[in-house]
């Protein structure tokens, strides 16, 4: 067999044959984040969800005829938790840690300053780049859809999978029940939400709940192992569409009903061909030790701890609350 060296090859290639960079991939949030809490000083990895056998059930019945839910990781807005608005930084006194519904109309005030979404590329000015229910609802009014659920459900995220599975899941499935769903849209932000959601799509199919999963975080979801995924190759926080851009978010939500419609069985994977950008450098900064500075990193480790230590007194105070309601 012919090889072509490598020093013969022209050293304008790329430029060529029309290439695009080295780095114009989807973004490896595993690797980042592992590599990312180690330079924080937390040396052992964390252990992704992963599967083999990946549970798939087909729809019973036309989407036209269908009640759809939809699933979200954003937060519901804390007056008393401090700054949650758009450009906030990392707020871990918004977190929560028990599965919320609440009615879609009127329309609930969820937020995302509460998980890892990237904030040097999105600021999250527009709500309908991460909570997809006014496409939906306009696909109801259409008639694409049959109906959406009345009420929007909130999965925690930031838990173990255990919890995940074992608490979160069942009490997901019972609510999805109580609203008659037949269909579950799934909306991922951080890269543990990506998880969080893949895992209660997992489980939701595995009691027979078709469901569609909204994501950015391609390695994440297709790691763990799900149904169906529609992958936006956008930075996090922006799974329902680009900010600002109606185009993109119509389409974003009409290709998740098409996901749910057309896979012909587990793990399948559809792209959305919508560019975030014409330049892709974006893709080298998210929790990039190799782009931070030793003196940011420190920075970033003293407001990590001092972050854990808020989300470990939330957790507290949640879990008495329920303890007080049970």
């Amino acid at each position: 067999m012919n090889k072509i060296a490598n020093d013969t090859l022209p050293a304008n290639l790329d430029e060529e044959m029309g290439f695009t960079v080295p780095h114009d991939v989807p973004v490896p949030y595993m690797y980042r984040t592992r590599t990312y809490y180690q330079a924080l000083g937390y040396e052992r990895p964390y252990r992704w969800a992963q599967y083999v056998d990946v549970p798939f059930t087909a729809l019973t019945k036309p989407l036209s005829e269908s009640r759809v839910a939809v699933i979200t990781t954003a937060a519901p807005f804390l007056p008393e938790a401090g700054d949650q608005g758009p450009g906030a930084t990392y707020n871990s006194a918004a977190k929560f840690y028990n599965v919320y519904s609440f009615p879609i109309d009127p329309e609930p005030d969820l937020r995302i300053s509460h998980v890892g979404i990237d904030r040097a590329h999105t600021t999250a000015t527009d709500k309908n780049s991460w909570l997809p229910l006014e496409q939906f609802k306009r696909l109801a009014q259409e008639g694409r859809i049959g109906s959406v659920a009345p009420c929007i459900h909130g999965a925690p995220t930031n838990r173990s999978h255990k919890t995940t599975v074992e608490q979160d899941c069942p009490e997901m499935l019972e609510r999805l029940r109580e609203d008659g769903a037949d269909v579950a849209v799934l909306v991922a932000n951080c890269p543990v939400c990506h998880q969080s959601i893949s895992l209660t799509a997992r489980y939701l199919e595995e009691q027979g709940i078709p469901t569609v999963i909204m994501g950015c975080a391609k390695d994440i979801v297709e790691h763990c192992g799900v149904p169906r995924f529609l992958f936006s190759d956008f930075p996090l926080g922006n799974a329902a569409g680009k900010p600002h851009d109606l185009d993109s978010q119509k389409l974003t939500a009409e290709m998740a009903l098409e996901v749910l419609e057309t896979a012909a069985g587990p793990r399948t994977t559809r792209q959305s061909p919508v560019r975030w950008s014409d330049n892709p450098d974006w893709k080298l900064d998210y929790s990039n030790v190799e782009m931070i500075p030793a003196d940011e990193l420190e920075r970033r480790r003293e407001e990590f701890n001092r972050q854990k230590e808020i989300a470990k007194a939330k957790l507290a105070e949640d879990n008495a609350k329920v303890e007080a309601a049970e």
